[in-house]
């Protein structure tokens, strides 16, 4: 669980040092990746590359385009909070795992987007917010696929290390032509370098070979109430280093939203006469399913 928290602070701090970085937010995310996965590419060790994890780094270079195009039309927290934080919705949809509980979240969820919208909250205001929230959901949606991949993989006995490293592998290669087709003069600058080491370093490698660690013993329910620190994390940020401001209806949909999605990630108990008794012959298996 240290290791996923540790995780999530981690990548909550992403969007402010991509908003330090004067530069295209497109060139920021190619940068990021491209350092990022050229560090976790080196762990690639007795993993199959299979076309759901390249398919899944695909995903992770995509991700990060909407991530930082909708952070730089909506803030750091508005961005922040509906990208990550509608994550375990998504989730809740790719793993096809419904419920009376889960429905009644997930549509207390998109209020919450709705009020943030309506609050206008943020560093932008009007048409860019509603455009950056529509990114942030697209990106969430994204999110939560190569974060299933990853996870289903992981299961399978593939090495945490090894699939982190296909998948971020795979994806700084499709984004070094956008890096440098968008320009990568500003890395020249030392505040531009610096915030893109921390940024590719940080924020991407050491973030999610912490991530992926932790994948290997906590249930990814867990994870995912445990990544919600993420959006906490950027939201503080926001406010006390970028300055930000959020007006009321803001803040009650960034409550609401919280609200609903700890409610989607937390699992429900079922009685104990549905559950399944794992018999002799389950063995090692059984023990795994746990």
């Amino acid at each position: 669980m240290k290791n996923v928290l540790a995780a999530a602070v981690l990548w909550g701090t992403a969007g402010t040092a991509g908003l330090l970085i004067t530069a295209d937010p497109v060139s920021v995310a190619a940068a990021r990746l491209v350092l990022g996965g050229l560090v976790l590419v080196f762990m690639v060790r007795g993993v199959r590359i299979t076309p759901a994890l390249l398919l899944g780094a695909v995903a992770v270079a995509a991700y990060q385009l909407c991530f930082f195009a909708a952070v730089s039309r909506t803030g750091v927290a508005i961005g922040t909070v509906v990208a990550i934080g509608s994550g375990p919705v998504f989730t809740g949809l790719l793993s096809r795992q419904f419920s009376a509980r889960w429905a009644a979240a997930t549509a207390a969820a998109i209020a919450g987007c709705a009020a943030l919208i309506a609050g206008g909250g943020g560093a932008q205001a009007g048409d860019q917010v509603v455009e950056g929230v529509l990114l942030a959901l697209l990106g969430g949606l994204i999110y939560a696929f190569y974060a299933v991949t990853a996870a289903r993989a992981i299961n399978a006995g593939a090495p945490s290390d090894g699939v982190m490293g296909v998948m971020f592998g795979g994806a700084a290669a499709i984004m070094l032509p956008v890096l440098i087709a968008t320009g990568p003069g500003w890395l020249a600058e030392p505040r531009g370098l610096l915030a893109a080491l921390y940024l590719g370093l940080g924020t991407t490698a050491l973030a999610y070979f912490l991530y992926g660690r932790g994948l290997r013993t906590t249930p990814v329910a867990t994870a995912a109430t445990l990544a919600l620190a993420e959006p906490a994390v950027a939201a503080l940020l926001g406010v006390v280093v970028l300055h930000e401001t959020l007006s009321p209806v803001s803040w009650g949909g960034l409550v609401l939203l919280g609200v609903s999605l700890v409610a989607v990630a937390v699992p429900e108990r079922r009685p104990a006469s549905e559950k399944e008794p794992i018999s002799a012959e389950a063995g090692v298996d059984g023990q795994r399913a746990r």
